[in-house]
């Protein structure tokens, strides 16, 4: 089987540019949260923040190339990006890194979904990356990783996937 990465009649983007773009968008918003949380997390922890930055930089740099090779431009990463709350000591640098994983395991769950052969597997081991990494941060994982409509405590109708995955929810 082959992904259409042809622009469809009507002149959109195939769903597989389209889904590898916002994939390439969460990747972009990862490195920078990193950045941002790398520096208040102590010891082991921070060791894990530096492994995952740098799994999300070449996550970005190989997503650029997927992009250019379905005939898209790549997505350029905002100069800043808006955190989902306040990250003023580890606790908080903690629970920012579960975020992004989340986020991130929900744009590569759309990715799974919109491609096929050797770009579904590749996508799925990137959410099982993601997964695998919120799980750790978190301390505990969550039933459907990237898949925010079967979260707990969450209205799909109400937000999208990413949306959806970034929120913070009352566990039981």
């Amino acid at each position: 089987m082959t992904v259409r990465t042809a622009p469809a009649e009507d002149g959109a983007p195939s769903p597989a540019l389209t889904a590898t773009q916002a994939a390439l968008a969460a990747e972009h918003a990862a490195v920078y949260g990193y950045g941002v949380l790398g520096g208040r997390v102590p010891g082991k922890r921070r060791t894990e923040a530096n492994a995952a930055y740098d799994g999300h930089r070449a996550r970005r740099d190989t997503l650029m190339r997927t992009v250019r090779d379905l005939g898209g431009a790549p997505v350029a990463a905002d100069a800043a990006y808006a955190l989902p709350f306040a990250v003023a000591d580890s606790a908080s640098a903690v629970r920012l890194a579960a975020v992004l994983e989340d986020r991130v395991a929900g744009v590569y769950s759309d990715l799974v979904r919109a491609t096929e052969g050797p770009a579904r597997a590749e996508a799925a081991g990137a959410l099982r990356e993601a997964a695998v990494r919120a799980a750790r941060w978190r301390g505990g994982n969550v039933a459907f990783p990237g898949l925010a409509e079967r979260a707990p405590g969450t209205d799909p109708a109400a937000t999208g996937p990413v949306e959806a995955a970034g929120q913070d929810t009352p566990q039981d």
